[in-house]
């Protein structure tokens, strides 16, 4: 029995959506390079993302602002509008519920639909085309769209051809068209793991698929057979309804910075920004963090993580900044440089359960969660950077000299 029978999977990824939704709202940067930075005002700023203009001027995404205007002096800068990112996600996601109810979020700007059942295998192609053109005519943003009988294959199609295209991949040719690609093209191998498969003469997918999935086991443990069932094209995973998603188990923030850290200090700068995240998107979807987890890259690309309880559950910005850096204080070992640094809030329960078991604490406790909530607000109306609460900052002593990255928010499942 082919368990890929009639399977009619897409992958649509937004074409440099944050700089394209810059350009919608002023029509005069089309055509010129122009990147979105999480610090508009500071060298250390850096890039979150770029339009095709900056990129082929060499602009990369993570590389700080002077670096940026480095490779591309005529590079305009913008900083980000979250709020009419989400405004333009939603359109664009109401254009795929025309299609199907079965959507899948991966991140703001990219989703998976399954249209199994309500087209052929045949017509994919040209549904893809009429959905990247309403998308196109409606919003005046572009998608790239991978179609093909499995959501790992799909995703690669999205990223084969951008923008504005469409991307088969069949059952019968995937061989083809797909095994000369860098095995760190696929989905679930990542930089690691594409340095140690190179290392070992394993350079493209087809490489992957043709070693043994004992060996791959050996090296990566079970994602090494995972890794292995990809390249041949063996992943049988739904497309999930909003409905069906999992809880959230964990919520984080991390970043790559572009110097090395080589103090606790540094170290220190940077998990005050992370927490300032994690802690707002805490407020944001109603939980609250039992606990909390530092994970650390060093420059060999070696990831320690360091986990701690908290005294009581909180959705308290200084809170998680605290317990984040007197874990990362008393656990870490210096050696080698850091290169990463990412922060999670984990252990997660709904926030009404952790104030009713709080309800007993002293009014301070309140007083700072109802000035966290108004910074907030402040920041979704004027942007991520307008107002820091001095009542953490003054006592920690943020140094904004060393202000290193702004990066998305990350939700770990």
């Amino acid at each position: 029995m082919n368990i890929y029978k009639d399977r009619v999977i897409f992958h649509c990824d937004l074409n440099n959506f944050f700089a394209s939704v810059e350009c919608l709202a002023t029509p005069e940067l089309w055509g010129r390079p122009v990147a979105v930075c999480g610090n508009t005002q500071e060298r250390h700023g850096i890039v979150l993302a770029k339009n095709m203009e900056a990129k082929r001027a060499g602009v990369r995404t993570g590389v700080a602002v002077w670096e940026a205007k480095a490779a591309c002096p005529n590079l305009i800068i913008i900083p980000p509008h979250y709020d009419e990112y989400v405004t333009y996600s939603k359109y664009v996601r109401e254009i795929y519920s025309r299609y199907t109810d079965r959507i899948e979020s991966m991140g703001i700007d990219e989703c998976w639909l399954d249209l199994t059942g309500s087209i052929a295998w045949s017509d994919g192609e040209a549904i893809a085309n009429e959905i990247r053109t309403a998308v196109k005519e409606e919003t005046g943003l572009t998608i790239s769209v991978g179609v093909s009988f499995n959501k790992v294959f799909a995703k690669l199609g999205s990223d084969m051809k951008k923008p504005d295209a469409v991307t088969v991949i069949g059952e019968d040719d995937f061989r083809e068209k797909i095994w000369s690609l860098p095995a760190g093209d696929l989905l679930g191998v990542g930089t690691r793991a594409a340095t140690a498969l190179l290392r070992r003469g394993i350079a493209t997918i087809g490489d992957l698929a043709r070693s043994d999935p004992e060996y791959l086991a050996l090296l990566f443990g079970k994602g090494g057979r995972q890794m292995w069932a990809y390249a041949n094209g063996y992943d049988t995973s739904e497309v999930l309804l909003s409905s069906d998603s999992p809880p959230i188990k964990s919520i984080g923030h991390g970043i790559t910075t572009t110097r090395d850290l080589t103090t606790s200090e540094e170290v220190k700068d940077v998990i005050i920004e992370l927490s300032q995240i994690v802690g707002e998107k805490l407020r944001r979807e109603e939980l609250a963090a039992r606990a909390v987890a530092v994970s650390v890259r060093t420059c060999e690309l070696k990831v320690k993580e360091y986990q701690g309880t908290l005294a009581h559950p909180t959705q308290l910005t200084r809170d998680i900044i605290e317990s984040a850096y007197k874990i990362f204080c008393e656990k870490h070992r210096w050696g080698k440089p850091l290169r990463s640094v990412y922060v999670r809030a984990i252990n997660l329960i709904p926030a009404e359960v952790a104030n009713a078991q709080l309800s007993f604490l002293d009014a301070e406790r309140s007083r700072l969660m109802r000035l966290e909530r108004a910074v907030d607000e402040i920041r979704l109306r004027f942007g991520s950077h307008a107002v820091h609460s001095a009542s953490y900052l003054s006592d920690i002593k943020i140094s904004k000299r060393k202000k290193l990255a702004d990066t998305p928010v990350f939700m770990y499942m």
